[in-house]
């Protein structure tokens, strides 16, 4: 008798994640087709940037000019092209499905709990909470962080640099968005440095003073891990990947303190 109503339970549970899993799914496929329908809003957010009018560069202008230079930032112009006949429909379909997800995210992260919840005791529970809230945050931190900052950089940089003035730059769609969403998906997994690091801690497996005693050898591995998630191979996005990356880790080290 046991053994039938653990199977019946294993069975009721198995539902239970069947059904969160097609819900959040519906709630992914519904934001996409809004964010597909929407496509000059989304489009507007996607390229933005790629205009020289991006908030990034004006920033840095501003700051440059209070520095005392005088060149702007912005000032730069580079094409981006369709290389296929249909990538332009693709990229579409690829750049709404990701909106959807990210729309979708929090509730997934909702049913995830919603899941979980009944299995942990209270204590527990609020450590789950804690753990996904934060999270999150900080994935989405890294998200914003590579779009208004790390993106803009390395766009800017290696789509203006030219070997010749007789060679002109043009940058294809498909690369552009394939490189914008790796980058965003990188930094966001990046960011939860500080939130395993405390984890960890609670776990008891690692210290303040152990971070502290490796942080040579972290920094040889966020060099190693900055060159495998970086789409590009220059020396350039390499280091504005891995700065990030190295203040992530000092801060974990001030986490667990």
């Amino acid at each position: 008798m046991s053994s039938s109503q653990d199977r019946a339970s294993f069975w009721d549970h198995l539902g239970e994640l069947r059904a969160a899993v097609l819900r959040t799914l519906a709630l992914t496929v519904v934001c996409g087709i809004v964010a597909f329908v929407f496509k000059d809003v989304l489009f507007g957010i996607v390229l933005a940037p790629a205009d020289p009018g991006f908030a990034t560069y004006g920033l840095l202008s501003a700051v440059g000019a209070w520095g005392g230079d005088t060149t702007s930032v912005g000032d730069f112009s580079v094409r981006l092209i369709n290389t296929g006949l249909a990538r332009q429909f693709v990229v579409h379909m690829k750049a709404a499905l990701c909106a959807g997800a990210l729309c979708a995210s929090p509730y997934a992260v909702y049913q995830i709990f919603r899941f979980v919840s009944p299995a942990l005791y209270a204590d527990e529970r609020r450590y789950v909470v804690r753990v996904a809230g934060w999270g999150y945050v900080m994935f989405m931190a890294g998200v914003l962080v590579s779009y208004f900052l790390i993106f803009p950089l390395t766009f800017r940089f290696l789509g203006t640099y030219q070997v010749s003035a007789d060679i002109e730059n043009m940058i294809s769609l498909d690369f552009y968005m394939s490189t914008l969403a790796v980058m965003s998906l990188a930094l966001g997994i990046v960011f939860e440095i500080p939130v395993v690091a405390w984890l960890f801690a609670k776990l008891g497996f690692v210290t303040a003073a152990f971070l502290r005693r490796y942080r040579k050898h972290a920094i040889v591995a966020i060099l190693v891990v900055a060159a495998v998630i970086t789409p590009t191979s220059d020396v350039f996005t390499l280091s504005i990947v891995a700065l990030p990356m190295w203040l992530l880790y000092e801060a974990s080290i001030i986490i667990i303190r």
